[in-house]
């Protein structure tokens, strides 16, 4: 049996559901003061909004767009202890709007750090395996420390200052470096051997080539690393079936967050798919299906789609569609705990599923 290493997964991440007013309100009920926040509007087409503490509450970015960082003061006004405030901007908070937030805790504005080459400013929380970290980027060839505190095992990276995508590494791509992905993007893997040098992360630095999308001259450049920690977080793959009674995903706990996409095709061509984003807030079937998903590459409302049941120990695909379960996909996913399956050693307390 896996006993966890963070035995109250929603100190370091939580998502929340809230009504939007039109005017200020304070989103509160966190068990920490959240360092990324990445926003969605449920009802209407809005963008996916992410603000982080690295580059400050007056910046964001959208997943789904390829263009670089917005400056403004509406989205969130303050980082609190138990949450955070926001003004009164439709993508956040339109009046009588059905929002979500994903929060994630590192630790706050970042420090210095000099692992690499370039120098960064990292914002950790390493016993959760998340790191943010910001950079000027070279157009060249260089190392940039992340402060993970372990070899990262899925990363992207933004250009905040120009057009460009959002890149993306997962270990368990083929020739995981020198393919990525793209977070706006429905493509599955693509090719470029410059963007890491064709090198892995080390538990210390991301190596980065002259890729102006990763690593532009002169540019702020952000990023988010991750790693799998027992009980709490998992990275991985998983190969599809076709059926409603698809692949079963053992995470070693209950899920609260479970994020995929396809990343190649086992047999014939790649082919494109949505990244699917669901948790355990947003669902209209009970128990323990799981039927509400938003794309992290569109601005569309939440889908009625079924694609998940979250279970004690994992999730098990219920769609037939290239999006999650394709007999010939083989997908990239990331997962966070609401519950361990074992909570601690000597503490024999087992999730359940709902």
């Amino acid at each position: 049996m896996a006993y966890a290493a963070i035995t109250k997964p929603e100190v370091n991440f939580n998502t929340k559901l809230y009504t939007g007013n039109g005017s200020t309100q304070n989103i509160t009920g966190l068990d920490f003061q959240p360092d990324l926040i990445w926003y969605k509007r449920r009802d209407t087409s809005n963008h996916n909004r992410l603000i982080n503490s690295v580059r400050g509450s007056n910046k964001n970015l959208s997943s789904d767009q390829t263009a670089g960082e917005n400056t403004e003061s509406t989205y969130v006004t303050s980082f609190n202890s138990d949450g955070w405030s926001i003004g009164s901007n439709s993508d956040v908070n339109a009046s009588s709007s059905s929002m979500v937030a994903w929060t994630w805790k590192a630790n706050g504005a970042g420090s210095s750090n000099s692992d690499g080459s370039t120098a960064s400013t990292v914002s950790a929380n390493t016993a959760a395996g998340f790191s943010m970290f910001k950079f000027t980027g070279t157009n060249g060839n260089t190392t940039v420390g992340h402060g993970l505190g372990g070899v990262p095992e899925m990363f992207m990276i933004k250009n905040t200052a120009q057009a460009g995508h959002w890149m993306v590494y997962h270990k368990d791509l083929q020739s995981p470096a020198g393919k990525q992905m793209y977070l706006n993007l429905t493509n599955a893997q693509a090719s470029d051997t410059g963007w890491l040098q064709n090198t892995a992360p080390s538990s210390s630095v991301i190596t980065l080539g002259a890729n102006a999308d990763s690593n532009g001259s002169g540019n702020i450049m952000i990023g988010w690393a991750f790693r799998s920690i027992k009980g709490y977080s998992k990275i991985g793959k998983y190969q599809g079936n076709g059926t409603s009674d698809g692949t079963f995903v053992y995470c070693g706990f209950r899920p609260a967050l479970v994020l995929f996409k396809v990343g190649y095709a086992s047999a014939g061509s790649d082919f494109t798919g949505n990244w699917q984003l669901l948790d355990n807030r947003r669902t209209t079937s009970g128990g323990n299906h799981q039927n509400q998903t938003l794309y992290p590459n569109s601005n569309i409302a939440d889908q009625n789609e079924g694609d998940i049941d979250i279970l004690s120990n994992g999730f098990k695909l219920r769609s037939t569609g290239n999006d999650s379960n394709s007999s010939s996909g083989v997908y990239m996913y990331y997962a966070i705990a609401e519950n361990p399956l074992v909570a601690n050693v000597g503490q024999s307390i087992p999730a359940t599923a709902r």
